[in-house]
């Protein structure tokens, strides 16, 4: 671009006569337009042939911090999976996608790599405060598909303490555990004579990975709790 840009929070300053702070909220927020096409960043440069246009809906309210769950394929990378493109349209809520929602994010009850199923991601201090400060207050459900011969009384075995654990059917088991350690469901079957072959968490807490496909991901909404 030529030198008479501009950064683009100078000119909505300039053309809708706000502070800077609120020509920056109403960028990050989404609501600002450059051609057409929203631009979220408050430092990007406009030249000025280019419109400059704000939303209709635009507000000034702080945009609050987002929770996201995603459906984790197996051996993927979690955070890799977490795009635009990815976000399960119609489970999402209504919620506005910002690109702000995927920065500064906070995995918490990370999967083993291999794991698939609910995985949550959140830049909220509530829901740190909840699942990582305190990950052994929340149950977690899994599925997990084995191979091999259980031992005599096995079951029984596995079913110690809060941990409990019942066969879906005769290649699957149920896990319902709080705070497994990494690792923690593939030394338990092998104690019992089992090798897992694929491990799925279905549930945090209240919070169901529901119909949400693999791959995808969506907002937590605003009535769901851990």
């Amino acid at each position: 671009m030529s030198d008479d840009t501009i950064r683009l929070s100078k000119r909505v300053m300039d053309e809708k006569g706000c502070s800077r702070r609120e020509a920056e909220l109403y960028i990050e927020g989404g609501f600002v337009l450059v051609d057409g096409a929203v631009v979220e960043e408050p430092g990007a440069r406009v030249a000025p042939a280019q419109t400059v246009a704000l939303a209709p809906d635009a507000t000034l309210l702080e945009i609050v911090p987002v929770t996201i769950l995603l459906n984790k394929p197996a051996g993927a990378d979690a955070l890799r999976c977490l795009s635009e493109e990815t976000l399960h349209r119609s489970g999402h809520g209504g919620e506005r996608f910002l690109k702000r929602h995927l920065h500064n994010l906070t995995p918490a009850l990370p999967l083993d790599a291999s794991a698939s199923g609910l995985f949550v991601f959140t830049q909220d201090y509530r829901v740190i405060r909840k699942l990582v400060d305190e990950p052994g207050s929340v149950e977690q459900e899994l599925v997990v598909d084995v191979d091999g011969t259980i031992v005599d009384n096995g079951l029984a075995q596995l079913n110690q303490g809060a941990t409990k654990v019942s066969w879906q059917n005769e290649r699957r088991l149920r896990f319902a555990v709080k705070g497994p350690k990494p690792s923690q469901i593939d030394r338990m079957c092998g104690a019992v004579g089992l090798t897992p072959t694929a491990v799925k968490r279905l549930r945090i807490g209240r919070v169901s990975m529901g119909s949400l496909p693999a791959g995808q991901w969506r907002y937590l909404l605003g009535y769901e709790r851990f």
